[in-house]
């Protein structure tokens, strides 16, 4: 049993965001014990920092409608959710819905609700689904990560996107816009940032992502059973995605990539500072909110495939987490506000405020996000690969002493590509020998 594994080593960011969440919970309500006895307010756990005034949005209209009051508590950028939850858990102030990344459901075993029975699991494929806990997931959003590009500074550059379908191509792609770099008042080529502490999840986790799916079937799970099996990438592979890797960070600007923050990689290719960004489709809710992406002619953006070898054409695309429903909290109320949010008032919402893409299938909305189109054709093209670097161990990507330190110390010149390799495997067999 997981469920409160490494809960000890934790307790101390947990306890110490616990008291921040708990300050501005008691802003707008009364102490938990009143939450808890009442069926008429729940409390939703938001890990989804980007969008955190629509999904108050959201809980606001859904009160409106049913007078069940809503409280959402916020994670910010780079704060461990998971720890914070185990915080909660041991405080009596377990929220009546909680978010999980894949790796994060190992921690509440047994302690979930089964949502199999609910109406809208008939409706998406998108729901997580544990062998023998059932339906624990709900899904509020697709994600997608691919090499997102500036299609006019392609364009301007004479660039097709679609040419670059391997790791020559990537290359010459890069030095076409590097020679035109100058004249058209760009900071960098590539928009990359590995700052570990506050970024990590970015490298860590959606990066090395890159490695253990691009390319493959959905249902494709080599090379994230050579991990787990051996604790260890499959070198050939891995050396033609480290010579990617060194690619990105060769035409990325130096400053940023060592010490770059999240708002400040989204800021400056949303003012088309950059041709490409490491960054997923989550930035477009970022994107199509800013004066600066509107100053920069609302440009055109899509997605290739991070191709470092011959053959891979797709893009990764999941739900980034989803919600679960604690046992011991306000179930039937919970439930509630779930099946609210799979339907027509709900989805309005999430897709056209939030910007996300619908898991549902009868979603009849479309995000005003200029990311949805790319996604969607991907999607209706099967090509997409999934995310199975969600099912390694919880915190081996972004937490301290995981995977984003060697993405570090790659880009600063302490590891080449062969040491790189090592820093991970060693990594890897650090975690592992946790669990």
């Amino acid at each position: 049993m997981k469920k409160l594994n490494s809960i000890l080593g934790c307790m101390v960011l947990a306890l110490a965001v616990f008291l921040s969440a708990c300050t501005k919970q008691a802003e707008t309500t009364s102490a938990t014990s009143d939450i808890e006895e009442s069926a008429s307010e729940i409390t939703l756990l938001n890990i989804k920092a980007e969008v955190t005034d629509q999904i108050k949005t959201l809980a606001q209209t859904y009160e409106a409608e049913t007078g069940v009051h809503v409280e959402v508590l916020e994670v910010g950028p780079g704060v461990d959710a998971q720890a914070m939850i185990k915080g909660l858990y041991l405080s009596d102030q377990m929220p009546d819905i909680i978010a999980c990344e894949a790796s994060g459901f190992s921690n509440w075993e047994g302690l979930l609700l089964d949502l199999s029975d609910e109406e809208w699991a008939s409706r998406t494929s998108g729901a997580y689904v544990d062998e023998n806990y059932g339906t624990i997931g709900f899904p509020y959003t697709t994600e997608a990560i691919g090499l997102a590009y500036n299609a006019d500074i392609l364009n301007k550059c004479g660039v097709n996107p679609a040419s670059i379908t391997n790791l020559d191509s990537m290359r010459a792609a890069f030095e076409a816009v590097d020679a035109n770099k100058e004249a058209l008042g760009l900071d960098g080529v590539v928009d990359c940032c590995v700052e570990p502490v506050n970024l990590g999840w970015s490298s860590g986790n959606h990066l090395f992502g890159v490695y253990v799916d691009s390319g493959l079937s959905r249902d494709d799970t080599t090379y994230i059973d050579g991990i787990n099996d051996n604790h260890a990438v499959d070198a050939t592979r891995f050396s033609n995605y480290a010579a990617m890797i060194s690619l990105i960070y060769q035409y990325s600007n130096p400053d940023m990539l060592l010490s770059g923050d999240y708002d400040s990689q989204v800021a400056g290719f949303a003012a088309g500072k950059y041709a490409f960004i490491t960054q997923g489709s989550w930035i477009g809710a970022s994107l199509a909110a800013s004066d600066a992406y509107k100053a920069a002619g609302s440009f055109e953006v899509g997605m290739a495939p991070y191709a470092f070898e011959d053959g891979i054409d797709t893009i990764l695309t999941s739900s980034p987490s989803w919600w679960a429903i604690p046992k011991e909290g306000q179930t039937e109320a919970a439930k509630a506000f779930l099946q609210w949010c799979s339907e027509d008032a709900g989805q309005k919402i999430l897709v056209e405020q939030a910007g996300f893409v619908s898991p549902f299938t009868d979603c009849q909305y479309v995000a005003d996000d200029p990311f949805a189109p790319v996604l969607s054709a991907y999607l209706s093209e099967g090509k997409t690969s999934s995310w199975h670097w969600m099912d390694l161990p919880s915190g081996v990507g972004s937490n301290e002493g995981g995977l984003c330190y060697c993405f570090y110390r790659f880009a600063a010149g302490e590891d080449d590509a062969n040491t790189f390799m090592t820093d991970i495997n060693n990594t890897l067999e650090t975690w592992y020998a946790k669990q």
